[in-house]
């Protein structure tokens, strides 16, 4: 399966990496084998000691092989193939270390583990010599409380110590002897402790050598250059002196640790043979090393000396310090290497011919620089080809015991660029001799001092990418050997030192004749070596196979991109910056143009440096295609590259190369060379501007190399392959961007042209940088209809606008808003084409059909584009990038007008339908007014938010509501400036309908709200004014805003007054009645003025008829006769009674006529009962969907159930047949359905109602005198609304009539009283007879009940008050004695109670325990509303009654009244209802007529005469 599984992957060229390859140390013949008993199993990491080694695998699992002496199994100790360390199955290991005789591993999760030789503590356990398997190491932080552990990012071993870098980047050491950093002489340490003297400093990566340390740090930032010599004794700061057998570093100037000292010098050096060209930059970095050596011969010949070579530009991180500690000692005898010798005479015989070399080249040999004391005499080191400083830095120390070079460290992070051994070919050879020769003098510039700027800045970061800052690195190249008797315990800074010269031999292949040539190669090809590590006897190497060209395609990719950054980072240096620093580049616009191209470039050049660093570390991991950052992150490349060109673009269009010419010239000539080198341009001819330009669009090339090398990674992959299908993609995204770039380019080169030929003045004010030229009438013969014969007209077509010129002047056209159609042929247009704009329209005449063409087509695309707003963005993401044949005429734009009178200089936001405003949209005028909702063909219609500012008042009057042709007509809330606010109907802008109008606050002088018909902005018609000051309410007439005609005035005070009003005062015939019930008829001349004929009544009957005058409460003047009507004898000599209130007030048929006029409207209805069907349900159905789409933006405002109810509503109900029941029930549902919502025409009207209603019946208006009234206005409610359902639903019967039964009653209903069966003629059930309250008062009453059941209450008071006292007083008696009192018979007393099932006796002194259900029953009169659930309550009740009787008697028996009435006047007192003389009267006024005479009617006569029966009950 394993093998199936390798064959299948190794086809997709994804397999064979990590191989794992050795050859021993000090041999001149290099053969690299398998390592023995190892698989294929990828290595990401690996590491040697001296004898023994460590390997991870892909899947985070370790092994061990070579000499273990520390393992505990005997066979184990010499394993022959690399066996697993168990102790970190699971673990998840991210990087191991090896020491001389030790191991280490560092887990995801920061956990270190140690294991092996442990004689020095260097393992970090007490007092045990060796540690067989991996253990963790405990190490945390003491100086926080509490302790918390540390997570380790690096291990680095030595021979005897261990240091651990944390994720706070302080260092841990822990062993034995100086090179620990620690303040301590007691040794071993085993406990892991900080490094003290490097607290507060960033420490990026530590490394061991045998027995010194090394830390590289990042240097404070300093805002100044330090001085090479003192400023007090203008001494060096550093000094070097060359011994015959080592090399003394003294730097006794150096500031204390924190402080770093800069180098004064830089120079400019660049390696032919190694790198491309780079940017020369001051570098700040500093090596703190601390040593101790100790003499020894025999040491010391053993050693040798590596080197690795590298290619600059890479991303280097900024500011770096190497920090470091040394000690080599004696204390272990190192076996003997039997090869060595050779090597060493091998080394010696390379010295010679490179000291030949140097003489030829006119070059004075460097002294060798041994790394210990007491070397070989006239050992030479080889000589060394370009590296970095840090590299070096890491070379002198990157091997356990200081014998090879493992490894480079650039960017943050490892990078390998090629891997190079130290043993080069015989002196005889030809290769060895070019090798030196070919760097050139250039290469060769050994006594120079060198420094390496290098600078960060800010850029967009992407999260896969290493976090690094951009810089450009120096091509040259730094050796720093470590000092030989220097002995120091602490950290020290280290600052310069000799470069010595090391020739290469390369273990990678180079497909290259030239560098075969020029470097000796292995005999034996490996593939590509992604990491190499040594140890004292030996090396190893971490081969990828190039399987169907992937890992060449990887590594491609990676030194393009390194090359790339290396050329943008010198055009940035060595072009930008200098053109930028110049002075007089221009105007502001052109410099902010160039900064901002600049900027972008920037921006480009540190991604690629992000990119490259990160392809560095990707190289060295599992190098999985789809793990490419050009892959995952291809948007932020492209965004990249497409913000740079139109930074380039944009800065090409406004001219900028040419302004550039002049202040330049002196610069771009000095540089002429270099500016061809940069931009790749042959051409000695080609001016300099043409090459700037040239050189400014360079960095879009790279697109195309990103779009080849993932289409050759695509092909190491099936078709069917996911991988394969994400590489083809993201190749094809590339490259239609490079060409979209180009693209680009060509149109801001045309624009350029064309600006170079158009009248200046114009030039200024239409030139932008974002405005690009499409074509124009001067190449393409285009004329405007009916034009003057002399006049000039000139149409230009740019990315952005049309613009029509004429002589001096010229009108812009914005895109967006232009409607391009051709000219039929009827029209007498061949060759015509139609223009729209908001506020003109005209006609384009071609030349020629052709011209009509290309003209139609170069519009529309342009306007296209335009509403698009993607001109400047690439074609990649899905089918955005399709043609359109023609732009919609129905878009989103935006425009301001010029022209309109009426919309002059307003800004109108919104949707678009053949040049006007259509649908939703903002149009916003100068001076501070708004509209924002939806237009019709340019107006104002439909449902919309208008302001408009009212400066004298600092306020806004403010209009929400809907719109008609611009005016404001239908419903609307308009809030004035001055506090008062209306809602209700508008036509042309004028109140007119229904509508409420609060003025004023409560706090304020004058409150007052008025509810009821407007016509023309006037009060007229009915309507309520409620006075809140003066405590008065008005119902009645009005007329132009004055009250005119009937009314009523109900005061808080109790007064009541009815009759005719006049010019807002109360003037003719009307009545007066006080609380007192003191009653007046009779004239009125004033408010509550008496002027004429009347009656005065008294309370108790007494009045007097005559003349009067006065205002009523301030004495009044009488002229008249008094009668005591209890004095005559006779009854036709009383006087008449008094009629009864409401004459002189407003009928119900005539309150509210405009709510209901506004509902027939909305049915599509001219009048009451005129229309159609059909239409009206159309209407209904319309003004669902409208109100939905309104309230779609708003989705809190509609809860879920009201949504579905409105999506029911939707369907219009279809009824075919005869009219049955079940069609009675669906439309009282729909009736539900409908009232619940006032999206609804039906429901707006009975939400209207009911505001009235409450608005007429609450507050001053709950006056005992309105009772008739309110009852009176429901049943006007009730028969004009049936009238409205009877229209919708026409198979609806009229009131009264039966419906007939579908099928018979399953089962017969005893008749309560009588016994026999119960027929339905004689009693028809509720269901089965159309009324209009049965159909509408449960869905109106329970919304009116509070009002009109507090004015029951206040009528009823007195009464029952006197009910009351009666119940209270009649309920202290036990059952047994109220049933006696009230008479009932005792066959129906019951005997027994169940109660919570358990039955018990009835006591004399049990109480309210008789009849209990009946009882309960009864009480849920008062949670019921209408009068047919409080009918079924009391029919209920009566039924729980005569269960109770039946479970007593044990037999059956029939009810008689006398039996009956004292069972249920028990039950009545029992319930104790406060307010059931309220209910009783509600029952009466408002059930229907035809129960009356029913079952109900009768149990509902009984109720009504028990609550009469209690109020004269008395108790004995």
């Amino acid at each position: 399966m394993d093998s199936k599984k390798r064959s299948s992957t190794k086809a997709e060229g994804s397999k064979e990496r990590g191989l794992v390859h050795v050859w021993p140390a000090g041999s001149c013949s290099v053969t690299p084998e398998r390592l023995p008993g190892w698989g294929e199993r990828t290595v990401l990491q690996a590491a040697l000691g001296v004898k023994h080694g460590v390997l991870l695998t892909e899947d985070g699992a370790v092994y061990s092989f070579g000499t273990l002496p520390w393992r505990s199994a005997p066979a184990e100790t010499c394993p022959s193939s690399p066996i697993l360390e168990h102790a970190l199955v699971g673990q998840c290991v991210v990087t191991v270390a090896a020491g001389s005789f030790h191991s280490g591993a560092v887990t995801e999760s920061g956990v270190v583990y140690m294991w092996g030789e442990n004689s020095a503590g260097q393992c970090a356990v007490a007092n045990q010599q060796w540690v067989p398997e991996p253990s963790a190491v405990s190490i945390a932080d003491s100086e926080t409380s509490p302790s918390l552990a540390v997570r380790i990012l690096q291990l680095a071993c030595g021979e005897e110590h261990t240091l651990a870098l944390s994720i706070s980047r302080e260092i841990w050491a822990w062993g034995t002897g100086c090179q620990l950093g620690l303040m301590t002489t007691t040794f071993p340490v085993t406990k892991p402790q900080k490094v003290e003297h490097l607290a507060g400093r960033v420490v990026l990566q530590v490394a061991c050598g045998a027995s010194h340390s090394l830390a590289l740090v990042q240097c404070p930032p300093s805002q100044k250059p330090v001085p090479e010599r003192c400023n007090q004794c203008s001494q060096l700061l550093m000094t070097m002196t060359d011994k015959e057998d080592h090399v003394i570093i003294s730097d006794s100037h150096c500031c204390p640790l924190g402080v770093t000292l800069a180098e004064s010098q830089a120079e400019k050096q660049a390696s032919t043979a190694i790198s491309p060209s780079t940017e020369t930059r001051d570098s700040q970095g500093e090596v703190f090393e601390n040593t101790h050596v100790q003499h020894d011969p025999a040491v010391a010949n053993k050693l040798n000396v590596g080197n690795v070579q590298t290619t600059s530009g890479d991303a280097v991180p900024p500011q770096l310090d190497i920090i470091g500690t040394t000690e080599t000692s004696s204390a272990r005898n190192i076996p003997s290497d039997p090869d060595a010798p050779a090597g060493n005479e091998h080394m010696q015989k390379l010295s010679d011919p490179s000291k030949r070399e140097n003489s030829e080249n006119g070059e004075k040999p460097v002294p060798s620089q041994p790394l210990v004391e007491d070397a070989v005499p006239n050992l030479h080191s080889p000589p060394t080809t370009s590296t970095s400083a840090l590299n070096s830095l890491v070379v002198s120390c990157a091997s356990a015991v200081g014998v090879r070079v493992a490894a480079t460290y650039e960017a943050g992070a490892l990078s390998l660029k090629k891997v190079m051994n130290f043993y080069s070919t015989a002196p005889c050879e030809p290769g060895a001799q070019a090798s030196s020769s070919s760097i050139g003098p250039e290469g060769l510039k050994d006594s120079r001092e060198e420094q390496v700027k290098q600078e960060s800045m800010q850029g967009k970061k992407s999260s896969s990418l290493v976090d690094i800052r951009e810089e450009e690195s120096e091509g040259g190249s730094r050796r720093l050997s470590l000092p030989g008797l220097l002995s120091q315990v602490s950290p020290r800074l280290l600052r310069k030192a000799a470069r010595v010269k090391t020739r290469t031999v390369v273990l990678t292949p180079t497909y290259s004749g030239e560098a075969d040539a020029l470097l000796p190669s292995l005999r034996t090809e490996l593939g590509y070596i992604s990491r190499v590590a040594a140890g004292r006897d030996s090396y190893l190497a971490l081969v990828d196979k190039n399987i169907m060209g992937y890992i060449a395609s990887l590594h491609e990719l990676a030194a393009t991109e390194r090359r790339f950054y290396a050329k943008l980072s010198d055009i940035k240096s060595q072009i930008l910056r200098p053109l930028l620093s110049l002075e007089n580049l221009g105007t502001a616009s052109t410099v902010q143009l160039l900064q901002e191209v600049a900027s972008r470039f920037s921006k480009l050049c540190y991604l690629i440096g992000q990119h490259g660093a990160s392809l560095s570390s990707f190289l060295q991991g599992v190098k999985e295609a789809r793990s490419l950052v050009i892959l995952k992150h291809a948007s932020l490349f492209l965004d990249s590259y497409t913000e740079y060109c139109t930074a380039v673009t944009h800065f090409l269009v406004m001219g900028g190369f040419q302004l550039l010419a002049k202040p330049a010239i002196d610069f771009l000539n000095k540089n002429q060379e270099l500016l061809q080198d940069l931009s790749e341009v042959i051409d000695e001819n080609i001016q300099l501007i043409e090459i700037l330009n040239t050189l400014f669009f360079l960095p879009t090339r790279r697109l195309h190399n990103y779009a080849e090398v993932l289409l050759k990674l695509a092909t190491c992959f099936e078709v069917t392959s996911p991988d394969y299908q994400k590489l083809q993609d993201s190749s094809s995204c590339y490259e239609c961007l490079a060409l979209h770039l180009g693209r680009k380019r060509k149109e801001a080169e045309y624009t350029l042209g064309f600006w170079k030929t158009f009248p200046g003045k114009m030039t200024d004010s239409l030139r932008k940088p974002e405005r690009r030229l499409l074509c124009e009438s001067s190449n393409r013969a285009l004329s405007l209809q009916h034009a003057g014969r002399f006049s000039v007209n000139w149409f230009i077509l740019f990315n952005d606008a049309l613009v029509h010129a004429q002589f001096s002047t010229h009108h812009v056209f914005p895109l967006a808003t232009i409607w391009a159609e051709p000219l039929s042929e009827e029209a007498g247009g061949v060759n015509g084409l139609k223009i729209t704009t908001p506020e003109e329209q005209f006609t384009l005449i071609s030349s020629t059909p052709q011209e009509k063409t290309k003209w139609l087509r170069a519009i529309s695309q342009a306007v296209d584009q335009a509403l698009r707003g993607a001109s400047d963005h690439p074609p990649y993401g899905g089918g955005s990038s399709i043609q359109r044949q023609e732009p919609p005429i129905s878009r989103s734009a935006k425009y301001t007008f010029y022209k309109d009178p009426r919309l002059k200089d307003a800004t109108y936001d919104g949707r678009w339908f053949s040049g006007k405003p259509h649908g939703r949209g903002v149009l916003k005028w100068p001076d501070g007014k708004m509209y924002s909702g939806t237009f019709r063909n340019g107006l104002e219609d439909g449902y919309g938010e208008y302001r408009i500012p009212n400066k004298a008042l600092s306020k806004e009057d403010h209009y929400v509501g809907h719109w008609k042709e611009g005016k404001m007509c239908g419903q609307g809330v308009y809030s004035y400036a001055s506090g008062e606010v209306f809602e209700g109907c508008f036509q042309d802008n004028m109140r007119h309908g229904h509508g409420l109008l609060r003025s004023g606050k409560l706090t304020s002088s004058s409150p007052s709200m008025f509810i009821g018909q407007w016509v023309m902005d006037k009060k007229s018609g009915y309507g309520v004014f409620d006075d809140i000051t003066r405590g008065e309410k008005y119902m009645g007439m009005w007329q132009d805003d004055v009250c005119q005609g009937n009314g009523v005035v109900v005061t808080q005070f109790g007064l009541y007054y009815e009759g005719n009003f006049h010019l807002n005062k109360m003037m003719g015939n009307g009545v007066l009645l006080s609380e007192d019930d003191t009653i007046y008829e009779g004239e009125f001349s004033d408010d509550w003025t008496l002027n004429g004929k009347g009656t005065l009544t008294m309370p108790n009957g007494d009045y007097i008829e005559g003349y009067f005058s006065g205002e009523w409460g301030s004495g009044i003047k009488i002229t008249g006769t008094y009668f005591k009507p209890s004095l005559y004898e006779s009854d036709k000599d009383k006087p008449k009674v008094f009629r009864k209130l409401g004459n002189l007030a407003v009928p119900a048929d005539e309150k509210w006529k405009a709510v209901f006029d506004e509902c027939w409207h909305q049915l599509g209805c001219e009048s009451p009962g005129q229309g159609e069907v059909w239409k009206a349900w159309e209407n209904i159905a319309v003004a669902l969907t409208a109100n939905r789409r309104q309230h779609r933006d708003s989705p809190e405002i509609l809860s879920r159930s009201q949504t579905q109810t409105l999506e029911s509503l939707e369907f219009i109900p279809q009824h075919v047949g005869a009219f049955s029941v079940e069609k009675y029930d669906d439309i009282k549902k729909y009736l539900i359905k409908a009232c619940d919502t006032p999206l609804h025409p039906l429901g707006r009207l009975v939400e209207t109602l009911v505001a009235v209603y409450r608005m007429t019946y609450v507050g001053v208006g709950a006056n005992r005198r309105l009772l008739q009234e309110a009852v009176k206005e429901i049943k006007s409610y009730l028969k004009r609304i049936f009238q409205l359902v009877r229209f919708l639903f026409p198979e609806l019967p009229e009131e009264g009539s039966t419906i007939p039964l579908s099928a018979p009653l399953p089962t017969e209903r005893k008749s309560f009283c009588t016994g026999k069966s119960d027929s339905r003629s004689e009693s028809p059930e509720p269901g089965y007879v159309v009324t209009s309250s049965g159909l509408l008062l449960p869905v109106l009453l329970p919304r009116l009940y509070p009002p009109l059941f507090m004015l029951y209450a206040l009528e009823n008071d007195r009464e029952e008050d006197v009910y009351w006292e009666c119940v209270l007083r009649l309920n202290k008696q036990p059952d047994i004695a109220l049933l006696g009192f009230l008479g009932v018979q005792r066959k129906f007393w019951p005997v027994t109670l169940s109660i919570l099932g358990e039955t018990k006796k009835v006591l004399p002194t049990t109480k309210d325990a008789c009849f209990a259900s009946a009882v309960e029953c009864l009480q849920q009169i008062s949670t019921t509303f209408t009068p047919s659930d409080k009918l079924k309550v009391i029919q209920q009740t009566f039924e729980e009654i005569s269960q109770g009787v039946l479970a007593s008697l044990q037999e059956d028996f029939l009810w008689s009244m006398d039996d009956l009435f004292p069972v249920f006047l028990y039950v009545v007192l029992r319930a104790r209802i406060r307010n059931l003389g309220s209910e009783v009267h509600l029952i009466e006024d408002l059930m229907d007529p035809y129960l009356q005479h029913g079952e109900q009617g009768i149990m509902f006569t009984t109720l009504k005469a028990c609550y009469y029966q209690i109020q004269r009950e008395k108790l004995n």
